[in-house]
């Protein structure tokens, strides 16, 4: 179980979190909503530890690991795909795949058959360079290649942004498999309605750095999301 309990980051001397708590329960999928800019990639980078805590806890599955690197918290069974994928252009597909086996901890043998389950046209694109793959294509290795570890908490900073509907559709779809396998929690930053009324158990809304809505989809009021994730 992922806690996040009171914290507050931000860049230099300025704050964009403040005395932010969350908690994600195995198996769960939980979504942070809000408009750009209010510091829900601020939170994820957080909680990865690419950022530094001013003030709070974060722990998970028991373990403090406010103070611990990034390195630390992915060996712990954390898998982060930031805005923007952030793949290895230069290097091949199965590369990639490979460099995400890295972060695995007792994990033997090659790249696990459950990525290319949920993500099936990455099996015949092994040798091409990410760089020279789609958007959607790129998406979808980089779900991938945060998978091949066997993380127990998935971090997934918007995976659906600038995506083709059919990609969106499967990266959904995978999503809601990962979440029936119940291995996995996700936590993923997420602004169509749609989306996360068909994915989420509960989602939290962030507005200038605090938490100011909270609950599961269904009880959250429309009007309310639409003025918060309003531009």
């Amino acid at each position: 179980m992922l806690e996040v309990r009171n914290i507050s980051a931000g860049y230099g001397g300025s704050l964009v979190l403040r005395d932010v708590s969350l908690t994600v329960a195995p198996g769960r999928v939980v979504c942070l909503m809000g408009r750009n800019g209010v510091g829900k990639t601020t939170l994820m980078r957080t909680i990865m530890g690419l950022l530094k805590t001013q003030k709070g806890v974060i722990r998970y599955n028991g373990t403090d690991l406010t103070r611990l690197p990034p390195e630390w918290r992915a060996r712990a069974g954390i898998g982060y795909v930031p805005q923007g994928r952030d793949i290895f252009g230069q290097l091949t597909v199965e590369e990639n795949l490979k460099v995400g086996l890295e972060a695995s901890v007792g994990r033997t043998g090659g790249i696990p058959e459950r990525v290319f389950e949920l993500f099936p046209a990455l099996r015949d694109m092994l040798r091409r360079r990410g760089g020279d793959l789609s958007g959607g294509q790129q998406q979808q290795l980089a779900i991938a290649r945060a998978l091949v570890a066997g993380p127990s908490l998935l971090l997934l900073d918007e995976p659906t942004e600038g995506i083709q509907p059919s990609v969106v559709r499967l990266i959904e779809n995978a999503i809601g498999a990962i979440k029936a396998s119940g291995d996995t929690a996700v936590l993923l930053v997420e602004q169509s309605l749609d989306f996360v009324a068909s994915i989420a158990d509960y989602c939290y809304v962030l507005d200038k750095g605090v938490v100011v809505a909270e609950g599961a989809p269904d009880e959250l009021s429309a009007d309310e999301l639409r003025r918060y994730l309003a531009v």
